[in-house]
């Protein structure tokens, strides 16, 4: 496990280095060298009592608790939505069009919206993540749960099988590699967002720490917080992998066999 990780993370030392190099030879403000980065993350973020400081407490556990709180909803309305869609042709004919609209509107565009029905507050960002993600999550699930094989679902039907039985053993398995592939894409899609909806009338959050740094024009503290973002969205994204292929493995397995 050690050898398969330093394969795929060599090259970040490596552009660390260079970046290092051309920082410090530039001596461009706007460029802060990742030593300097790295010092501030420290000072801001890990001096604390208890190594994270009070400010990263604050701002870091509000951001998860929004974009893993959306992201769970997200997944629970797109999924069942999507495979009722996918199941039944006369309530997809009804709810197409409404989806093709939904799913063309910029999320960004609904933060005033959001901000007339919820007024400000984590009901906002929350309204903001799930209604841009959702829609990748709907359409996987849709287009899974409508191809499936129709043999297995007439044999099921023919021998009587329950309804709640045809669901969890023929279609939701049959439609989740499709329904995975649209989890995948809202994970990144849920930090952009989360980042989006906290930068306008945020009092917290990773955004808002973004926010607050460009004022200040501290650019060390926005590299700190654009790198923060980035090993997230790799912690969160090796983590669905992880899932994902405890969940699929049948699934791999079957393409070897056939």
């Amino acid at each position: 496990m050690i050898r398969t990780l330093v394969k795929r993370l060599w090259l970040v030392p490596v552009i660390l280095g260079g970046w290092e190099l051309l920082a410090q030879s530039l001596g461009n403000p706007y460029l802060p060298p990742p030593t300097t980065i790295m010092s501030r993350m420290y000072e801001m973020w890990f001096s604390g009592p208890y190594i994270l400081t009070e400010e990263a407490l604050d701002n870091f556990v509000p951001s998860l608790v929004r974009v893993t709180g959306a992201w769970c909803a997200a997944v629970i309305v797109g999924v069942a939505l999507g495979i009722a869609l996918g199941r039944t042709t006369w309530l997809a004919d009804y709810i197409s069009p409404l989806v093709e609209f939904g799913r063309a509107v910029p999320p960004p565009a609904m933060l005033p919206v959001f901000l007339v029905l919820f007024q400000m507050g984590t009901q906002v960002q929350i309204a903001t993540i799930v209604f841009g993600i959702v829609w990748p999550i709907l359409l996987n699930s849709i287009d899974g749960a409508r191809h499936l094989d129709p043999l297995k679902i007439e044999t099921a039907t023919v021998f009587g099988v329950p309804a709640h039985l045809r669901f969890t053993r023929i279609i939701l398995p049959a439609a989740s590699p499709k329904i995975f592939a649209g989890l995948r894409l809202s994970v990144s899609l849920a930090l952009i967002l989360m980042v989006i909806s906290e930068l306008k009338g945020s009092t917290e959050g990773i955004g808002y720490l973004l926010n607050l740094a460009s004022n200040n024009a501290d650019m060390p503290a926005i590299w700190a917080g654009v790198l923060l973002l980035g090993v997230l969205g790799f912690a969160f994204n090796t983590l669905f992998l992880m899932v994902e292929r405890r969940v699929l493995a049948w699934h791999r397995d079957a393409h070897r066999i056939s």
